[in-house]
């Protein structure tokens, strides 16, 4: 007994001088993420090893770490890897304290004076898009939307904007299967290939748009508003009621948010 009491003596040390091991195991994952998310795109393990300057075989280890915690995502048929929804939601984390609020209450008022139209910036959350600041016009109808309030984002501009701004594989990875579209009564569309096509619409035109699927009687026009690498972080929105704005003005409408949306980025890139 007592033998065994210093032999546990003796590994207990062993245990704790070990802990420090996990420091660069940290420093390499965070390197990847960084990487990932300054990418354009999926990527593949060897590029990732060379630009982050860690061994393949390390960086194999903690993709398979990451991806685990849903952190990134494998795309086997490319042998490549992309960001993963875990990664989404913590920088929707960050999104929603700062700078995004901070910088973007000043822009969304400055958006509903030139416009005379309810406006709001939205965050992509997972499949759902989160409201972070709504600002009212005079005289306007009320909304179901408001601050902190969740809808999927394949019904709503806002969320639409900001899936046309992603990779098609991160796409398809947030909407594997019918079961990924959540339903709002019988609204918005129903399968990857219907929502391809609407992101598709919405890259040509250079904004989106959504038609009485989120308030009746409403539409919404949409600009993803981009961080410095191209990336989507936000979308600038403005609502209106459908029969005060011809479908052939909605474009100048939209012209108007995109401008507010570049001057946001550009803030935000400061």
């Amino acid at each position: 007994m007592r033998r065994e009491r210093l032999l546990a003596i003796r590994v207990s040390p062993v245990r704790h001088s070990r802990m420090p091991s996990a420091a660069p195991a940290a420093r390499g994952a965070l390197r990847i993420l960084a990487q990932l998310g300054a990418s354009r795109g999926p990527v593949a393990a060897g590029q990732l090893a060379a630009a982050t300057g860690l061994p393949r075989a390390s960086v194999y280890r903690l993709l398979g770490v990451l991806e685990e915690e849903g952190f990134v995502l494998r795309f086997p048929e490319d042998h490549r890897w992309g960001i993963g929804i875990a990664a989404f939601e913590l920088a929707g984390g960050y999104n929603r304290q700062e700078p995004l609020t901070r910088l973007g209450r000043p822009i969304v008022a400055a958006l509903v004076d030139r416009v005379g139209e309810n406006a709001h910036l939205a965050a992509l959350h997972g499949r759902d898009v989160i409201y972070l600041i709504e600002e009212r016009a005079a005289r306007r109808p009320a909304l179901v939307t408001d601050v902190g309030v969740r809808l999927p984002a394949h019904v709503t501009a806002s969320g639409l904007a900001q899936l046309a701004a992603l990779p098609k594989a991160q796409v398809r990875a947030l909407y594997p299967d019918r079961a990924a579209f959540a339903q709002r009564g019988d609204v918005g569309v129903g399968s990857y290939g219907a929502l391809r096509r609407v992101l598709d619409a919405a890259t040509a035109r250079g904004w989106a748009v959504e038609d009485g699927e989120v308030t009746p009687g409403t539409a919404s026009v949409a600009v993803p508003v981009r961080d410095h690498a191209g990336w989507p972080v936000a979308a600038l929105a403005v609502t209106f009621v459908r029969g005060e704005v011809r479908p052939e003005d909605r474009a100048d409408l939209a012209a108007v948010v995109a401008e507010q949306a570049a001057l946001f980025a550009r803030r935000l890139a400061r």
